[in-house]
């Protein structure tokens, strides 16, 4: 394909929705889309506030705002997460919102882009309080949510047992039992097995592919992982089942550096015990900041967006990037790694495991069967696989990096999809 040379941006660094945007223009420009069809993807179909009020322990009344954006359903139900955060914004959630449009169509499952979200600290709350806020939610969002219109799944600070209040509450309402209607829930509720790894293993399986067109062997690789969370957690032992040496990793309560090597078994149990990093003893404490700059060869930022910017970029050493999170790199820190040469394997393909398997586990529902670990484990690599494949040689026809590549396919399979189906009206 010809270089088409993309009209300049101008956007805030700190803004996630204007940074999306920036990197869905740049696409845009490249596939010629037609200005109403562009004007159409760029703004969320629904953007809903809630109020939630509920009687804390205490007696007291305290009202939550809440939200959810669905982006997009053009390709099928919205899909995306809910986080529970003390900083959570309106903006945010539009951004994560269309960031799952587009990794849907990167990974070409039948879903559109959705994100949920709710000012709160979940620490500083009762199991009480917190089952309350989020059947509340539920009962706010009863006409939004849906098997067939919009499907919640954990994000920050939400979890298995938040999807199962989530479920029932709908179940209630429906009168009947709709397994569908969330994923991530635990198995006896209809759950898929290996959903809790699954955006880990995902991290894991485009890694190595990435390793394997740089002629890196996973047994020489050194891995720092920002972020010992679950995706972290799980993308450092599962690389480090593969052979890789992991030599640094995170959390909130700082770094922790070895140059030969973290005992990533050790540190999982200790955060077992202890519920974070603080204290562990295999490693020296390293800054988080200084953890991102150190030499690497794969870099996974699975904490919080906008870690890497266009103040730190240039200090990256990495040569690969695996954005284990949504956002961690800034839309003005792309050109800054481009001309470094490093590999990023941008969110909406590196991350996209999560969504895969909750579309697995969505299917399951709705068929009544439910397949093994090995089954869904085998689908996942093949579609990881495939979808990496996909991207590398799209963004080597297009000569960009693997971030536009990946808008490119995505922007274009929506719009396909948007083409043929029409506007109604």
């Amino acid at each position: 394909m010809p270089y088409i040379e993309p009209a300049p941006i101008d956007f805030s660094e700190q803004n996630p929705f204007e940074s999306m945007m920036a990197r869905f223009k740049i696409a845009a420009d490249y596939l010629h889309l037609a200005e109403g069809h562009y004007e159409f993807l760029k703004r969320p179909e629904k953007q809903v506030i809630v109020s939630i009020p509920i009687q804390m322990d205490n007696g007291n009344i305290k009202v939550f705002e809440g939200y959810r954006v669905i982006h997009s359903t053009v390709r099928g139900p919205s899909k995306g997460g809910i986080r529970y955060t003390p900083d959570v914004t309106l903006d945010e959630v539009k951004a994560l919102a269309a960031w799952m449009t587009w990794k849907c169509a990167v990974v070409d499952i039948p879903f559109g882009g959705a994100k949920g979200g709710v000012i709160c600290d979940p620490q500083k709350m009762t199991m009480v309080e917190l089952e309350k806020m989020t059947r509340r939610y539920t009962a706010n969002l009863m006409d939004l949510f849906g098997p067939d219109r919009d499907i919640p799944a954990p994000d920050m600070n939400t979890n298995e047992q938040i999807m199962g209040w989530i479920m029932d509450t709908y179940s209630m309402k429906e009168r009947r039992t709709v397994t569908g209607v969330v994923t991530g829930k635990p198995t006896v509720l209809g759950g898929s097995r290996g959903r809790r790894e699954a955006t880990g293993m995902g991290c894991m399986f485009v890694t190595l592919r990435a390793l394997d067109k740089m002629k890196i062997k996973p047994d020489q690789a050194r891995v720092v992982v920002q972020g010992f969370g679950n995706v972290g957690s799980v993308s450092a032992q599962m690389l480090d089942g593969k052979g890789c040496k992991i030599i640094a990793i995170s959390d909130v309560t700082g770094g922790y550096f070895n140059k030969k090597g973290i005992n990533i078994p050790q540190a999982l149990e200790h955060t077992a015990k202890v519920k974070s990093l603080l204290g562990f003893k295999g490693a020296e404490p390293i800054r988080n900041e200084d953890l991102l700059e150190l030499d690497c060869d794969v870099l996974i930022p699975a904490a919080k967006e906008e870690q890497i910017t266009s103040s730190n970029a240039g200090r990256i050493k990495a040569k690969i990037i695996t954005e284990g999170a949504n956002g961690p790199t800034t839309a003005k820190a792309d050109p800054i790694l481009d001309e470094k040469g490093i590999l990023v394997i941008p969110d909406i393909l590196a991350n996209a495991g999560g969504v895969t398997v909750s579309y697995f586990e969505w299917v399951q529902n709705r068929m009544g069967y439910y397949w093994s670990l090995e089954d869904v484990n085998s689908r996942l690599e093949r579609v990881m696989n495939e979808s990496f494949d996909v991207v590398f040689d799209l963004a080597q026809d297009y000569k960009v990096s693997l971030r536009i590549g990946s808008y490119i396919l995505a922007v274009k399979r929506v719009s396909d999809a948007l083409k043929i189906r029409g506007i109604y009206g």
